[in-house]
């Protein structure tokens, strides 16, 4: 009878642990969802904060294209991201780039970056972090506006060795009590823009190049539906 009782409670207890398990594992599926859903909503928002609605004519959220990997080490990713185009009158005026600061003081920070046409950025926002609350995450627009400091500048506006903050003889305010997220962020956004530099005929063609592509793709597409 003890077996018997020992081996009913042992099944009772494996079949409890799998419940469990499966609830857990659910849980963390529903989560995880939610978690995917707000980040996503976060960035279309960001994306018309960045570069507005009147400042564009075709569709920000799904003119995008692949990033090349090439590309991830300079934006800090770990995995292929979209960059997002705006267009005015078929022209590309602004590219709106994911980028990673991995040296935040609790981590990743992971980013969008505006720049336009000229090189100057659109704007900077934060999309997930972890960093200190009161303290590091005023990073957060909804938390301070240092975030908006970022608009208009350029790798002429500072100068190339001022991209710092002011404690490390930049330009760039950090926050009381908290360095490492501010100097992290500003460093990140300025590899964003020498890296748009670098690229800069790739990502910003000329409106006849870009004139030319189009005609090429229609033939191409005219071609094919001619078949």
């Amino acid at each position: 009878m003890l077996g018997k009782s020992i081996s009913k409670n042992s099944l009772l207890l494996a079949l409890f642990a799998l419940v469990s398990a499966a609830v857990l594992a659910g849980l963390h599926e529903s989560t995880k969802e939610r978690i995917n859903q707000q980040i996503r909503a976060a960035s279309q928002r960001a994306l018309f904060e960045i570069v507005p609605q009147s400042q564009h004519d075709n569709d920000l959220l799904g003119d995008t294209l692949p990033l090349p990997e090439d590309a991830w080490r300079a934006l800090g990713l770990k995995q292929s991201g979209n960059m997002h185009i705006a267009r005015k009158n078929g022209e590309i005026i602004a590219v709106i780039l994911p980028t990673v600061a991995p040296d935040g003081y609790s981590g990743d920070i992971s980013m969008i970056v505006g720049v336009n046409r000229d090189g100057s950025l659109a704007g900077v926002r934060v999309l997930v972090h972890h960093e200190t609350p009161g303290l590091g995450d005023r990073i957060e627009l909804k938390k301070s506006d240092w975030i908006l400091g970022f608009a208009g500048k350029s790798l002429q506006n500072p100068a190339a060795d001022h991209w710092k903050v002011k404690k490390d003889g930049g330009e760039f305010d950090q926050f009381t009590g908290a360095t490492i997220t501010p100097r992290a962020v500003v460093h990140q956004v300025k590899r964003v823009l020498e890296y748009v530099k670098a690229e800069e005929a790739r990502l910003f063609p000329s409106a006849e190049t870009t004139a030319e592509l189009n005609d090429l793709t229609d033939l191409t597409d005219g071609e094919t539906h001619h078949e």
